[in-house]
């Protein structure tokens, strides 16, 4: 065997990080040897993996064919270890969702994974929908939960749980409290949402079909709080998930609109690089995910 595993390590994180430095400092290793083994690396195969752009490394065709394999690799000599030793762990894992999944749902998941494996260690980024896609797409995640539609050719997607969207206001709002609210009246109030690639967004405009063009979009917040206050502050309407207004409708401080010729529902996802190695670890995740 003409390369080490340590070498595939390096190749790995330089891929995610775009630069050597950076990817040494991840390893614990000194620059110059992490540049060494990667020069190394290309040198005893007469290939190029990176493209250089600016001080950055970027994966070029080579490299990106080559990466599923180095990960299921490494992956698969980590379990080899563990099993050897006679330790057998389910590994770290690179979690990724959205708001609402991960500020309501993920956490708790979390503490049940590491009460069933608690050697275990879960790294958790939240970010919109667009973003959690490609950090799986490039193998900077292990899983994501994502709560908007998607197709990506290199992603599957795995239906997981229902969810629904509501309109909401401040408690006196002048619609707080109507039974219907029609068409008509949604194109008279001004809506604070969430932003363009955020799966919430996503739901709204496909739930707001033939209205969109005419809807008065007064904010776009990234943040779901953010927009709880907002609209607490008299600033709009709003419409977010379900789960995430249940505390402040049973406090009282918002209060839901009823659209009921609008349809809010949608379902929550799991997604996976097709290629990835579905090491013992992310394969206990999944079975966490799909039964809770």
């Amino acid at each position: 065997m003409h390369f080490t595993l340590r070498q595939l390590q390096i190749f790995l994180a330089t891929a995610q990080y775009q630069t050597v430095t950076r990817a040494a400092d991840a390893l614990s290793m000194s620059q110059s040897a992490a540049s060494g083994a990667l020069r190394g690396l290309e040198q005893q195969f007469n290939v190029q993996l990176f493209d250089r752009v600016g001080k950055r490394l970027r994966l070029n065709d080579l490299g990106r064919s080559l990466l599923p394999q180095a990960e299921a690799l490494l992956a698969q000599a980590e379990e080899f270890e563990k099993g050897i030793s006679d330790q057998p762990s389910a590994g770290d894992l690179r979690i990724g969702a959205t708001l609402t999944v991960g500020n309501y749902l993920a956490v708790g998941m979390i503490a049940e994974f590491r009460r069933q494996h608690p050697e275990s260690r879960v790294e958790l980024s939240v970010a919109n929908t667009r973003d959690i896609a490609s950090q799986v797409a490039s193998y900077d995640l292990d899983a994501g939960l994502i709560e908007g539609e998607l197709r990506h050719p290199d992603l599957e997607i795995l239906p997981w749980r229902e969810d629904e969207l509501v309109a909401f206001a401040a408690p006196g709002h002048p619609l707080a409290g109507s039974k219907s609210i029609s068409d008509q009246q949604v194109l008279e109030l001004s809506w604070v949402v969430r932003e363009p690639g955020s799966g919430t967004r996503q739901t709204f405009d496909r739930a707001m079909h033939g209205l969109l063009s005419s809807l008065d979009i007064t904010l776009e917040l990234q943040h779901t709080e953010a927009i709880k206050r907002a609209v607490e502050a008299g600033l709009g309407v709003g419409c977010l998930s379900r789960i995430c207004l249940q505390d402040a409708f049973a406090r009282g401080s918002l209060a839901p609109l009823n659209i009921p010729q609008r349809d809010f529902s949608r379902h929550f996802s799991i997604i996976l690089h097709r290629q990835k190695y579905r090491s013992h670890g992310l394969q206990q995740w999944l079975t966490l995910c799909l039964s809770s």
